[in-house]
């Protein structure tokens, strides 16, 4: 079933579209797709709109983040709290390559959301631009992706509903079954090593 395009053309819904990316939660794409595509926006004009979402996240994010890590030097248990974060970023980052290295930023951005692909990043010594640039490019893979999926599914399904309810569920459940294959995989690799000693 073709996209409508409303009288006002394609850009009409643009800053509907552009409300349901800035969703903290990941189940703002699929329905910002799925408007996007009900009122005639392609796919790359999504894309831009994504990229505006997350811009505006780094202009809100940032300062929050600034003002916690200036109040860690100031307050010990706060202090305190933001280095249990950084050490946590810095095993988490190890699982994906070298700590603190771009790609590895990338990966954590991408797996989980990118204002933790920021605070990894600041938390690797990356500053305002780097560390968002690094942020924005994982969480812009991530959106490629689910909004390639929802199209596929919906041009298969053509029910909206289905497909977000199908989307939602792959999002937020396969995460957690990738979670558990690394740890099972992470425990047998532990005990091979262990029984070779």
């Amino acid at each position: 079933m073709a996209a409508a395009i409303s009288p006002a053309g394609p850009w009409a819904g643009a800053g509907q579209v552009l409300t349901l990316f800035l969703i903290p939660i990941g189940g703002g794409i699929p329905a910002g797709v799925l408007l996007a595509r009900g009122r005639g926006i392609p796919w790359l004009a999504m894309t831009a709109l994504y990229f505006v979402s997350d811009v505006i996240l780094a202009l809100v994010f940032e300062p929050l983040l600034r003002l916690m890590m200036a109040g860690g030097r100031r307050a010990p248990l706060l202090g305190r709290v933001v280095d249990a974060f950084r050490n946590a970023m810095r095993r988490t980052t190890s699982c994906y390559g070298s700590a603190g290295g771009p790609l590895a930023l990338i990966l954590i951005a991408f797996g989980v959301d990118p204002m933790t692909g920021r605070a990894a990043a600041a938390a690797a010594g990356h500053g305002f631009v780097s560390g968002w640039a690094i942020a924005i490019a994982g969480d812009m893979i991530y959106f490629v992706v689910i909004m390639a999926s929802t199209l596929c599914l919906n041009s298969v399904l053509g029910d909206g509903t289905a497909t977000m309810v199908i989307m939602l569920g792959v999002m937020f459940v396969l995460p957690m079954l990738i979670g558990r294959w690394r740890k099972r995989t992470g425990q047998r690799e532990s005990q091979t090593v262990s029984s070779g000693q």
